[in-house]
């Protein structure tokens, strides 16, 4: 006779045994192909059980994603003395990850802060739940422990940095800054500072002509020097017993009959290989940004059409649909560090998907330019998206999403930034020497010229003219009003006169009119370096299921997983990269090997 169970014995199945039970574990379906989608051909399924596998390479501690938290964790799980491979998606000779392609910035708080309010502010940005006006915190089963860790780990983040590369500068590191959330508890006392830059001490020295990557370790700063600090000197240069597998995707993990996690399956070209992993898996291999059906399923508003990320190209939330198939749980998938940004119709994402790739937009609050949605209506203080002494910049995307309930349209999407021939003059519009023109990925002439002839900025000799070239492109769906579009760049422009501004209360200093012909507009959406939901984790980066119990021998760490779930302040995803890689690596390395 078949046993019949209860309601409560029905509520402790797992994510995982649902997954199993509908054949979702044993189908291996691909996320990026059809989103859960069932059972597919080349499935897990075929794989042999751990017992009986063939291991094309083994390692104590298998590495998924060379970012600044896969080195960390790298790093970590070495030094605790455990043989360490990496897989790396990316090949060698064009290896820009995320943090790679960054300002470089972190956390650094004054050491003669409080940790007590060090551990609440913290807490607040991962959380929320300590702030009285907040509802409900967005991932209270882990945060207190996670605050806790945190609040230690990231006062030996400096010193982790100069003990793989001595030369960096210390003054870029120094302590200081202000924190990003005054109204968040124990603010003052936490004394919780960011750094300036991460930076090798000839930095002032690097001729601006010599694309960030190509400089002499001496002259690197921002993103490139916390990369080279991490992988280059402390991977490859102190610790060459570390091995990296590039141009080497991760597919699938491999689970054994317990539920744990034994190893990795990956492909080099052709050839389909498995990789053991005697002690344990961390999973720091990115975010989603350019995974055409989780933007589809996570982001707000046309998460396909409508955003843009500045980050790497390769980030296709891989890792998120491994973690999903062994059971992992979820965590607030929608949160993003973004702003607004140009994107435009460029590079294999789009040809292949449809994809925009996005750009590191400087414009968004300078001189002689000002924003409006699609209607031609300015709707605020353009300062806000580029100010690092108030807390909203990052969560500006929440404003572009918009929604007007009377039109059921997304009103914001795109914007559109309004500039004249002063401003397009001056310096390049976005971003020349980090994130995606930087690295290559985008063409971009200082002039903004090469961008004008290929239509990713509009040009008219009148405001007039330059409204109806808005109108006759498709993402404006006619919706622009000329009229409107004039009464608000005069406006706006009266308010430079008077260097007030009393619609939205912009900073003077970045005021200037919009007055000099020719006009231009350029196209911006919600976006930014990266997404931050993914796969639930606790204080000890252990990769949990539905019911927030630890996936045996899964550790997560960086973007992928970022503790940052409520809100997020400038330089937090490297600082995470490295307290949280640590930790990772340090736990998977602990643990007992398999026979």
């Amino acid at each position: 006779m078949v046993e019949k169970k209860t309601g409560s014995e029905e509520k402790k199945l797992s994510r995982r045994d649902f997954l199993r039970n509908t054949s979702i574990l044993a189908g291996g379906a691909v996320l990026g192909t059809g989103l859960l989608a069932g059972c597919s051909e080349g499935a897990a399924k075929d794989t042999p059980a751990p017992a009986t596998q063939t291991w094309d390479y083994e390692a104590d501690v298998v590495v998924i994603g060379l970012g600044g938290a896969g080195a960390s964790a790298a790093i970590e799980a070495y030094d605790a003395g455990a043989k360490v491979l990496v897989i790396e998606k990316q090949a060698e000779k064009a290896h820009y990850p995320n943090t790679r392609m960054s300002g470089g910035v972190w956390h650094n708080p004054d050491p003669m802060g409080d940790r007590a309010a060090r551990v609440e502010y913290i807490k607040a940005m991962m959380s929320g739940e300590n702030i009285p006006w907040k509802s409900e915190g967005e991932q209270e089963h882990v945060s207190a422990e996670m605050a806790e860790m945190f609040a230690d780990g990231i006062m030996n983040v400096e010193n982790f940095l100069m003990t793989q590369a001595p030369d960096l500068d210390p003054a870029g590191m120094a302590p200081g800054g202000e924190a990003s959330f005054p109204m968040f508890p124990k603010f003052k006392e936490a004394k919780y500072g960011k750094t300036i830059s991460t930076r090798y001490k000839d930095f002032q020295n690097a001729d601006s002509k010599v694309p960030a990557y190509e400089r002499p370790k001496e002259q690197k700063s921002a993103g490139e020097a916390f990369y080279w600090a991490l992988v280059e000197e402390g991977i490859k240069g102190k610790r060459p017993e570390i091995q990296i597998l590039f141009s080497t995707p991760a597919k699938r993990l491999i689970q054994g009959e317990n539920g744990e996690i034994r190893g990795v399956i990956a492909t080099q070209g052709d050839k389909e290989i498995k990789v053991k992993a005697k002690r344990g898996v961390v999973l720091s291999s990115g975010g989603y940004e350019y995974n055409l059906p989780m933007r589809r399923a996570f982001l707000e508003g046309p998460g396909v059409t409508g955003w843009g990320f500045y980050g790497s190209p390769d980030n296709t939330g891989d890792g998120i649909e491994m973690a999903i198939l062994v059971g992992s749980g979820l965590v607030k998938v929608a949160k993003a560090a973004s702003r607004i940004e140009s994107a435009f119709p460029y590079g294999k994402n789009w040809d292949e998907k449809g994809l925009k790739m996005g750009s590191n937009t400087s414009v968004t609050s300078s001189k002689n330019s000002v924003i409006v949605d699609n209607f031609g209506k300015r709707y605020t203080d353009e300062h806000i998206i580029t100010d690092s002494t108030r807390p909203y910049r990052y969560q500006f995307y929440k404003e572009a999403v918009h929604y007007d309930l009377l039109t059921m349209n997304y009103p914001r999407i795109p914007s559109w930034i309004i500039f004249d021939e002063t401003r397009r003059a001056s310096s390049p519009v976005v971003s020349t020497t980090g994130s995606t023109v930087g690295y290559g990925f985008l063409p971009w002439s200082k002039d903004n010229l090469d961008a004008i002839e290929r239509g990713w900025i509009l040009k008219a000799d009148t405001l007039e003219e330059l409204a109806e070239k808005i109108k006759a492109d498709p993402e404006n769906r006619e919706l622009i009003d000329t009229q409107t579009l004039i009464d608000n760049v005069k406006r706006f422009n009266e308010w430079c006169a008077v260097g007030e501004d009393k619609d939205f209360g912009r900073t003077p200093a970045t005021m200037g009119p919009v007055e000099k012909p020719p006009f231009y507009a350029m196209k911006l959406y919600p976006g930014g370096p990266n997404t931050k939901g993914g796969i639930d984790a606790n204080a000890k980066r252990e990769a949990l299921d539905w019911n927030a119990k630890p996936i045996p021998r899964l550790y997560t760490a960086g973007e992928i997983s970022s503790v940052f779930k409520f809100t997020y302040q400038a330089g937090g995803n490297l600082t995470e990269c490295i307290v949280c890689g640590r930790v990772a690596g340090k736990n998977a390395a602990g643990l007992t090997p398999w026979s």
